[in-house]
């Protein structure tokens, strides 16, 4: 592999991290102000944000290539209203696209075919979440006036948004809705 492309790949788990750190700024907010269900999608993008971390650790080693694990910058987020987070979510998905679309660049100007075939499934996973970013902002922007409908979201991404495994069931012990158990 070349160690340009090695580089970036490095810096990409940092950028995964701090990823993770950024959502757990905006779960943190939206619990502060009573919005659980915002903190518990946030939650969950957050661990989203540090499994991609994982990938690209584990392929560097798969790769036999040196991992170098660098500080993570704290969140520098003002969150001055319930919009906020989720537009600063969407600019750091278009963020995130950008440089993994720059290691991909990379990698095709060196001809390292393994590599480019390991990005596609991020750049896949860059426009679900891009796109998840804006309906997020649309859908909030819609209700902002509506409280009955953020409560409603609410309600909604905290039973749904984090689906436990299936179990599983016999006569006497049969999951609950939302896959916990009794």
């Amino acid at each position: 592999m070349n160690a340009h492309v090695a580089n970036l790949l490095n810096e990409q788990i940092n950028k995964e991290f701090y990823s993770a750190y950024l959502y757990l700024d905006f779960a943190n907010y939206f619990e502060r102000i009573g919005l659980a269900g915002f903190a518990h999608y946030f939650k969950v993008q957050a661990q989203e944000e540090r499994d991609h971390a994982l990938m690209f650790y584990q392929y560097l080693q798969d790769s036999d290539q040196p991992v170098t694990l660098e500080a993570i910058a704290r969140p520098d987020s003002r969150l001055g209203d319930r919009m906020e987070p989720l537009r600063q979510a969407l600019e750091h998905e278009e963020f995130v696209t950008a440089s993994i679309n720059a290691i991909y660049a990379a990698a095709a100007a060196e001809q390292d075919y393994r590599t480019l075939r390991f990005l596609d499934w991020f750049i896949n996973e860059q426009a679900e979440e891009e796109k998840s970013a804006r309906d997020l902002c649309s859908t909030s922007r819609s209700t902002r006036s509506s409280t009955p409908l953020i409560c409603i979201w609410t309600l909604q991404t905290t039973s749904n948004a984090l689906v436990w495994p299936a179990l599983p069931t016999t006569s006497r012990c049969r999951p609950r809705r939302n896959g916990i158990m009794p």
